[in-house]
């Protein structure tokens, strides 16, 4: 390891960033360094700046996946490399916004009748009927499940924030025969050992798997507004779900 790269490592440790992130940070300037064939800290403003119009023009990334490496560049070198400004524009091509295309319950009931295994079936139940995220679905452990107050709790997702998901009645009552049949210790869905959590990619297999055999090319709702929308397919009183999901942008999803 470089003393540049272990310096970048120690400044996104002390700011609290996600091992996610810091992935993305350290990929994004290394990147830059291969590019190069040199350490990023003896690179010009003009050379960064060239950087990033080969990104869009020859690699063609989008406009995520520029400010993603954006991001880690300024990062290197405002707050590693002590630079005083980074005045490195991004043009990107607009790209049209669109509304997420949900799934119907004939395509979700179709997909997780797919599903044979009964661990797959029920975590993919739970995803679905809770819009969460893949990261936030293998992170799930028994106690943040509150049948008292028909919520489950998720901690430290997206931005290191806690929320609450809705947890029907229907999905209490699956989700206690599930624990009732395999007994979960600490995670809610785990691999060989009960001590170690489902890995992300494991998740993401079971629904490619579960999804081609439907027949389907749609993904499951896994974003706040997504979600609601999806309660709102099912004659769910939207403040209520906005409210525990914390979703602050009511409006925009009755629009």
């Amino acid at each position: 390891m470089t003393p540049l790269r272990e310096k970048m490592i120690d400044a996104m440790l002390v700011r609290g960033f996600s091992r996610c992130t810091q992935k993305s940070y350290l990929d994004s300037v290394s990147q830059l360094a291969t590019h190069y064939h040199r350490t990023p800290d003896v690179l010009t403003s003009n050379q960064l700046q060239d950087y990033f119009l080969y990104l869009v023009k020859q690699r063609k990334l989008s406009a995520a996946s520029c400010r993603l490496y954006l991001n880690g560049i300024r990062f290197l070198y405002l707050k590693v490399l002590g630079w005083s400004e980074f005045d490195i524009q991004l043009h990107t091509p607009k790209r049209p916004q669109r509304i997420p295309e949900l799934l119907s319950q004939r395509e979700v009931a179709c997909i997780l009748s797919h599903c044979h295994n009964t661990k797959h079936r029920v975590m993919l139940t739970t995803c679905y009927a809770c819009g969460l995220r893949v990261s936030e679905l293998v992170a799930l452990k028994v106690k943040q499940i509150d049948s008292d107050r028909n919520i489950i709790r998720i901690e430290q997702a997206k931005g290191g924030k806690d929320r609450h998901v809705i947890l029907t009645h229907h999905l209490l009552i699956l989700l206690r025969e599930y624990w009732q049949r395999f007994h979960p210790e600490v995670w809610l869905f785990y691999g060989r050992d009960k001590q170690v959590g489902l890995h992300m990619a494991t998740a993401q297999k079971v629904f490619k798997k579960a999804k081609h055999d439907a027949g389907t090319m749609r993904v499951l709702p896994r974003s706040a507004a997504s979600t609601v929308c999806a309660m709102r397919m099912r004659r769910t009183n939207l403040k209520r779900a906005c409210r525990c999901i914390n979703c602050n942008d009511y409006w925009a999803t009755t629009a």
